[in-house]
This record gives C-alpha cells, sequence and structure tokens, in this order.
C-alpha cells in the first residue's frame, strides 16, 4: 500500500470516529441516546431520541421516512382534528388511546400521556410520533389478542433489523431479527384499531389477508410497503439491498398497482351497457378501514360529442358505521356496527354494470372509468378543523382524492342497433 493510500485510509477512519464521536456528544453523552442501563428504563428522550438523530449516519434511511406518512403519524392536520374529535367524546375514557399506534411509546411511558397530548395537539411536536426507535426497539410482538402489541427492548442500546452483516460502531449494538421481515411487525398498528373495540370482529382492517394467495407465496408486508432497493444502510458502508423507508401504499406510485379495470361495452339501438370489471390486486381490504371515512370510489363517465360528459355514475367502496345512537358516523371510535360493507375484499374480482341513453349525434362515444381513494369526509366542523389546522387550508391534500388507475375505451355507435 502507498503512503498517500494509507494517509487516505487513516483519514477516512478519522472522520468515520469523530462524526461518531460529535454524534455521541451531540446526544447527549450516550450512544444514539438510549439508556445503558439495562435493569431500568431511562428518560424517554433517551430511549426513543428524535429520529434527526439517527440521520447522522443513516442520512438514506432517514430522508426516505421523513417524506412518509409514519414521520406524519402526529402531525398531519387530520389526525389532529380526529384527536380533537376523540377527545371531545364520550368515548374518550383513555385519553390517549389514539396514540398507542400513532406514538406507540406512550405504551411504555404511560405516566407522560399529558405530555405526549400536548404535543400532539400543538402542531409543531418535539417528539416523533413512528419514528426510527418505535421500530427498531422491537423485539417481539404479542398476537395472543387481536390487537397485537410491541414487546420492546428499552434497558440497554440495542436496535433490532434485518440485517446480520452490520457494521461494527459505537452508536449503539445491532442484532439481526427475523421479525423485521415478517409482517408480525407491522401488525402492531394495521391489523385492527383499538379505539374500534366495541366492533369486535369487524375491527378488521385487513381482512382475509393471511389466506390470500400473496402470503401463500410468501409475501409479508414488507414486500410491497418497503420494497428492496440497492444503497446504504449506514452512511459509507458497502452497498447492498436493503428495505425503502418511504413505506409506499396509498401515497406513492405503489398505489397504481392496487387494482387494475377492464371495460366491456353492448351497444343496442337507444341504451347502452357498460360493464367494469374491477381487479383488486393487493392481499387486504381496499381500502383498508381505517379511518372510519376510508373509501375507493369508482367513477364512470361516458362522453359524446365534443367530449361533454353525457353520463356519469358512482360505486363506493368502504364501511358505513353507526353509532350508539343508530346514526351514522366516519369515526371508529364511535362505531358499534357495520350499516353497509361494500370493501373489496383481498384480490377480489367484482363486475358492476352501468346502463345509460346511447348517446346521440355522435359516431363514437368515450367510456372512461377511474379508480380513485376519496377525500377525506365528516361532519362540516371536523372538515372546517382540518382545514384550520393545515398550512394549506382547504388545499390540503387530504381534500383531494388521489388517483389509482383509469381506464379509457373508444366506442362505435352502431347505426340501427
Amino acid at each position: 500500500m502507498t503512503l498517500m493510500a494509507t494517509w487516505r485510509q487513516h483519514a477516512w477512519t478519522l472522520v468515520l470516529a469523530g462524526g461518531i464521536v460529535a454524534g455521541l456528544m451531540f446526544w447527549g453523552g450516550g450512544p444514539i441516546g438510549l439508556a445503558q442501563d439495562a435493569k431500568s428504563k431511562g428518560p424517554m428522550e433517551k430511549v426513543f431520541p428524535s429520529s434527526a438523530k439517527c440521520k447522522r449516519c443513516h442520512e438514506r434511511a432517514f430522508e426516505e421516512w421523513e417524506t412518509s406518512p409514519l414521520s406524519r403519524s402526529i402531525h398531519s392536520p387530520v389526525f389532529r382534528a380526529t384527536l380533537d374529535q376523540y377527545l371531545a367524546s364520550a368515548m374518550a375514557k383513555d385519553k390517549v388511546l389514539c396514540l398507542r399506534c400513532h406514538a406507540p411509546h406512550v405504551n411504555e411511558y404511560p405516566e407522560q400521556a399529558a405530555t405526549f397530548l400536548a404535543e400532539a395537539k400543538s402542531g409543531d411536536p418535539k417528539i416523533d410520533g413512528v419514528g426510527c426507535a418505535q421500530c427498531h426497539l422491537i423485539k417481539q410482538v404479542d398476537r395472543t389478542n387481536l390487537q397485537p402489541s410491541p414487546k420492546y427492548e428499552t434497558g440497554g442500546k440495542t436496535l433490532f433489523g434485518p440485517y446480520k452483516d452490520f457494521v461494527q460502531n459505537l452508536a449503539h449494538q445491532s442484532v439481526e431479527s427475523a421479525l423485521f421481515r415478517k409482517s408480525d411487525l407491522c401488525l402492531n398498528c394495521h391489523l385492527a384499531v383499538p379505539a374500534a373495540a366495541a366492533l369486535g370482529k369487524s375491527n378488521d382492517l385487513l381482512g382475509g389477508w393471511e389466506t390470500s394467495q400473496a402470503v401463500k407465496s410468501g409475501k409479508e408486508c414488507q414486500t410491497c410497503h418497503m420494497p428492496e432497493q440497492v444503497g446504504e444502510s449506514a452512511n459509507g458502508e458497502n452497498k447492498r439491498k436493503v428495505a425503502n423507508h418511504s413505506f409506499p401504499g396509498r401515497i406513492g406510485k405503489l398505489r397504481q398497482e392496487a387494482a387494475k379495470l377492464e371495460i366491456a361495452t353492448a351497444v343496442k339501438s337507444d341504451q347502452t351497457t357498460v360493464k367494469i370489471t374491477v381487479q383488486s390486486l393487493v392481499p387486504h381490504n381496499l381500502p383498508a378501514t381505517h379511518p372510519g371515512w376510508a373509501k375507493v370510489v369508482l367513477e364512470l363517465a361516458i362522453k359524446g360529442k365534443n367530449l361533454k360528459t353525457v353520463f356519469a355514475e358512482q360505486r363506493v367502496y368502504g364501511r358505513t358505521y353507526a353509532n350508539a345512537k343508530s346514526q351514522k358516523t366516519v369515526f371508529d371510535f364511535e362505531a358499534v356496527k357495520v350499516l353497509d360493507d361494500t370493501v373489496l375484499k383481498p384480490e377480489e374480482t367484482r363486475g358492476e354494470i352501468f346502463t345509460f341513453p346511447t348517446p346521440k349525434d355522435t359516431k363514437t362515444f368515450d367510456v372512461e372509468a377511474s379508480l380513485v381513494y376519496a377525500p377525506v369526509s365528516g361532519p362540516p366542523a371536523f372538515l372546517q378543523r382540518i382545514e384550520a389546522e393545515s398550512s394549506a387550508g382547504a388545499q390540503d391534500p387530504a381534500f383531494q382524492p388521489i388517483p389509482i388507475t383509469k381506464q379509457t375505451v373508444n366506442v362505435p355507435v352502431t347505426p340501427g342497433g
């Protein structure tokens, strides 16, 4: 090895060591801020440090997470408005019930419930809801009950993950855990809703996902929602296949793979029939049934001469709930029963029939079929609260439909039927 090469290697080592030491000093004199006393939990901000502190060594993962819905689990205007609605309801005996998923470390620090609530309601919380530590401190998952629960390792400086060939470092110890490649890790918050316990077996976000073809073929939640890509798990390490931490789903390009549409038409004189086949390509309910207003809408538009819409109709996929007074509600924490369930079940194929007058004065017409996630819905005061909480006001993304897929066919009008 040349003198210059030796110097460069030594310099790189000093840079890495200096960065880690600076990080430890920045994080308050302890490895990544995690508690070092194996016999007891440390202060919450040490055990569950801000994810921003992880960025120093895990820049790629942090930047992906920062764009994800998980990073906004207690920041979003919709969540804050819903939390206010819950706290004002007669159901709010457990004040932090919503936070048991949106900021799950509240389960480890119940004595700080007031702090968690104040942070969540502030609009600019200084704590993470679902960040790095909230997942990577999970040692195991208890699935004894309908609502799974995570078991955290809070007494040491160990973080868990899916890799065995991790890089030794001074910030924390790393332990390979098969749990991080299993759906069980995600089911803590995505199988059932703690606030919807009154629904019993209907408190089921995913449907019969475990018997789906996708699961039978070996797919886990992470297969789609944390797809592997080539990159660095930690800054400066050798590139390999690593999990994406933007958690694509309803947000992100993955939704374009959630379903497909097929259009068949039959033109008979003055009447036309269109059959749209909707095929769900996901191994869980579409939509997943939380929040209570979650809906997917099939929109049909018939465009005649000059592309003028001459007929339009919808089909709505979702659940309608009733509260204890038998009134409809979009809040699943108020729900005691399901009034109507049109959710697309895992990998379901469903045919929808539409009949309408055949467009006149045109040789052809267009059939446009679109599948979208519907905007948030609910009582006017609730929607106004979201608007008030959002810096974007009425332009907040929650008020906009999110396209899934679209198909258009041009249909000739046969003279005389």
